[in-house]
């Protein structure tokens, strides 16, 4: 082996040993969020009582019953709805070659919204498990039509053109849904926190009821992602490339219909983790969607953790996850934008 070569994998063999590191600290940070989470919230329970709550100790009383039947299930909803938003957002901004872009923009998010609000408006539907079935069900609409539309036409498939049709389709459905939950203050005392995006009293039913599709929606991803970097060449190098760009596309749809609409459904709607979680991870892990997806799987969740541990002990009254998001996750998004890597996404 030559000097030069030896001297060219210094660079690689350095950038692998930061993305380790990197990944050994985000593996952490979310595992002492876990941790963390289990054992803080709002209300007088210490934290030895929280220990024999998960031992399986004393689980009949008020700590037991908190920690074991709310503490749990929220946490888990947490590491799962976040993943599912955040691998949502990097198959978004890889299928739209659009940094800016998220679940929310496609539409998909608002399409879900609308449907809950159409089943607790009209068909009676008042419990999160129920929102399940139809937030999915109104995510797959959304996403079939901003698809269909978006990729017919003369001008055939066209990035611009994607988001134009779902920013498009999701002002009509929130429209709408607006209409319904302020025409109607029974609905909209019914969904008000869920539409601010929470996840306060989430327990077992609805972790078990989206988990499901979290997950394929998070395989599928991963099984995308080398289409998803053929996509960032352009339709005409992909194709010459072997890739079935069709395929890719309408795949990568289902996943963020299924992450969106199963993430809304459990959480309400949430888009904040979409856009900035990508955004970071690229920074770390460059512009390969197979480091950048499962690099998200681990980020978002860290940021889902923290904005939820932050909102129960900000205030007496627990502030909803979506609100302290928006809070923290702004002025972090405004900076990693600022810097030069920022400014080449």
């Amino acid at each position: 082996m030559t000097i030069s070569a030896v001297v060219s994998d210094v660079p690689r063999v350095r950038g692998g040993a930061r993305r380790a590191l990197v990944l050994a600290g985000v593996a952490a940070a979310l595992l002492a969020l876990v941790v963390l989470s289990l054992f803080v919230g709002s209300g007088d329970i210490t934290a030895a009582q929280s220990w024999q709550a998960l031992r399986g100790i004393d689980t009949d009383s008020p700590a037991g019953i908190i920690v074991r039947d709310y503490r749990v299930p929220r946490t888990v909803l947490a590491v799962l709805v976040g993943a599912g938003l955040g691998v949502a957002g990097a198959v978004t901004q890889a299928l739209t070659r659009n940094p800016l872009a998220d679940p929310g923009i496609l539409g998909v998010n608002s399409g879900a919204f609308f449907f809950v609000a159409v089943a607790a408006g009209f068909l009676g539907v008042t419990s999160i498990a129920g929102y399940v079935w139809f937030a999915l069900l109104g995510a797959m609409v959304t996403s079939i039509l901003v698809y269909v539309v978006g990729t017919t036409g003369r001008q055939g498939t066209n990035p611009i053109k994607i988001v134009l049709t779902g920013v498009a389709v999701g002002a009509v459905f929130t429209g709408i849904s607006y209409g319904i939950t302020l025409t109607r203050p029974d609905v909209f005392d019914r969904i008000r926190f869920w539409q601010a995006g929470s996840l306060q009293g989430r327990q077992l039913d609805v972790v078990v009821g989206v988990a499901p599709f979290l997950l394929v929606g998070v395989l599928l991803a991963v099984m995308l992602t080398a289409g998803l970097n053929a996509l960032a060449l352009g339709d005409d190098v992909a194709r010459s490339l072997g890739t079935r760009t069709v395929v890719v596309r309408a795949t990568g749809f289902v996943a963020i219909a299924l992450l969106c609409g199963a993430a809304t459904a459990a959480v309400g709607p949430l888009s904040f983790v979409g856009l900035m979680v990508p955004h970071a991870v690229r920074m770390i892990a460059g512009p390969d969607q197979r480091r950048v997806v499962p690099l998200c799987v681990l980020t978002a969740p860290v940021l889902m953790l923290t904005a939820d541990i932050v909102g129960r002990v900000l205030l007496d009254n627990e502030v909803p996850v979506g609100i302290v998001v928006a809070f923290l996750g702004a002025p972090l998004l405004i900076w990693l934008v600022r810097r030069p890597q920022g400014r080449a996404l």
